[in-house]
């Protein structure tokens, strides 16, 4: 079945083309080449973060960014990662990887982003690590995340992967952690098929960055001409993009601002669409945006007043011709979660967000259908059966 309003949809152009088709002509497909060069200037731009040294560096994905970040925090068996149970696998598997214990707290209500009282009853003297998990594109309140990070000497990470573009207070997400993490998978507002990028804003922490990314050695340094020749020098990955992602990321990056903003515009549609239904019960929320928060419009996202009605209306708008797909499944309450981890405090709005929260069709241009789309979402809501 062909969906009239998909969940996702492509904003490549020519410009990207016309990149990638370069880079063919030129025949050089290495690291080193321009578009991965550019494509970290840009970044380390757009998020104010000075270089060098090299703080930026471009991944294949966002996992394997938080798995770096994992090996720079030197976590391991014994010691305990706070972080959301709303968030998904990789924010987790990168640090159960080295032998960590997670521990699993509850998100605030309407941002669902990690809740920095539930992250304070949270800590041990094990602590050390805490993960701010941005969701939707959404800041957390970093502020209170960092004091509670400093209090406890703990390695604050910032995982940013659904959140390029976004600011809190005048300040660019993914900039207050120790280390933070992107995404450019298909799913996200930019996009180059699957790439990620790790942010180093503790200068401690780039030299090793730099080494763990090129496999344990000391290749770039080599590169700088501080040694004579590059050896294994500690733990490493294949952490590089390849150069034809790189070429269509930075069409992407360069665009970002008519992406996100047209994105923006659909999200701000769904906003006002979606206030009369909140207020007539039909729909128990939409999303909170705190003060000083601009979001990148990554995700729109409501609560439905019952958990029972969610299968029917997804299937039901599926029948209509639109994607609205449901997100995470709480990490406390799965197979791997229970295994790796365990639960601090009370989950009220993670099961809330698991049970409730469905997401609408968000991409540029989609502003002008809005008001079919929440006309048929009521229509659903309405004639859905409850699951029992």
């Amino acid at each position: 079945m062909t969906l009239k309003y998909p969940y996702v949809k492509s904003t490549f152009t020519q410009h990207e083309l016309g990149l990638v088709t370069e880079l063919m002509e030129r025949d050089n497909m290495t690291l080193g080449f321009s578009h991965s060069a550019l494509c970290t200037e840009e970044i380390a731009r757009r998020l104010d973060v000075p270089q060098p040294p090299q703080r930026v560096f471009l991944t294949p994905s966002c996992t394997s960014a938080l798995e770096v970040a994992a090996l720079l925090s030197g976590v391991g068996p014994g010691d305990e990662v706070i972080l959301p149970s709303y968030t998904f696998s990789s924010t987790a598997t990168a640090f159960a990887l080295r032998g960590a214990t997670l521990v699993f707290v509850d998100s605030e209500p309407g941002s669902f982003n990690i809740d920095p009282e539930a992250v304070r009853a949270a800590v041990t003297p094990a602590t050390r690590v805490v993960i701010a998990m941005h969701y939707c594109g959404v800041s957390c309140d970093m502020d209170r995340l960092s004091a509670i990070a400093r209090d406890c000497g703990a390695m604050l990470i910032e995982d940013a992967a659904q959140a390029y573009g976004a600011t809190a207070q005048g300040q660019a997400v993914g900039t207050r952690g120790d280390v933070a993490t992107f995404s450019f998978h298909h799913t996200k507002n930019l996009s180059c098929g699957e790439g990620g990028a790790l942010v180093v804003n503790n200068p401690d922490l780039c030299d090793r960055a730099a080494i763990l990314l090129e496999k344990g050695t000391n290749r770039s340094q080599f590169f700088q001409g501080l040694v004579d020749k590059y050896s294994w020098v500690d733990l490493g990955t294949s952490g590089v993009i390849s150069e034809i992602a790189a070429a269509v990321l930075l069409g992407q990056l360069r665009r970002a601002d008519e992406i996100n903003g047209a994105r923006i515009a659909g999200w701000n549609a769904y906003h006002a669409a979606f206030a009369p239904l909140e207020q007539a019960g039909l729909i128990a929320a939409r999303p909170h945006v705190p003060e000083g928060c601009v979001h990148n419009g990554h995700i729109y996202f409501i609560i439905l007043p019952d958990p029972a009605l969610r299968p029917g209306v997804i299937a039901e708008l599926s029948r209509r011709g639109i994607s609205a797909p449901f997100h995470y499944v709480p990490l406390h309450d799965t197979v791997a979660g229970r295994r790796f981890g365990r639960v601090s405090g009370q989950m009220v709005e993670a099961h809330r967000a698991g049970s409730c929260l469905l997401r609408l069709p968000l991409w540029p241009g989609v502003a002008e259908h809005v008001p079919e789309i929440v006309a048929e979402v009521e229509a659903a809501i309405e004639t859905s059966e409850v699951v029992a």
